[in-house]
């Protein structure tokens, strides 16, 4: 069986992302992962949705087996996280630039 909040810490490590920074990457309240990993709780829905966003990952990805799972390039990666750090209306101004 899946610990869920085992393979958030593993992915977490292997992008060199503190639980701040996830919080950050998710959008969500530092004190909400907090409380998840000292707790050993299962996340909502919602709050693993936002992970998994943060991750550049679906649902469905988190849930398969690690060897099946797409790995981004460190230039894949600086590129999302970029595009993360940006105000909402300049990530909508490069999505029109890129003609998505």
């Amino acid at each position: 069986m899946l610990d869920v909040n085992k393979k958030i810490e593993k992915m977490c490590f292997d992008r060199g992302w503190s639980t701040y920074a996830l919080s950050q990457y998710a959008n969500l309240p530092y004190s909400t992962l907090q409380s998840l990993d000292r707790r050993k709780s299962i996340p909502k829905i919602e709050i693993l949705e936002a992970i998994c966003d943060a991750f550049g990952i679906t649902l469905s990805q988190f849930f398969l087996e690690d060897e099946k799972l797409e790995v981004l390039s460190a230039d894949e990666k600086e590129l999302v996280a970029s595009f993360r750090r940006l105000p909402r209306e300049k990530q909508e101004a490069l999505l029109k630039l890129i003609d998505r």
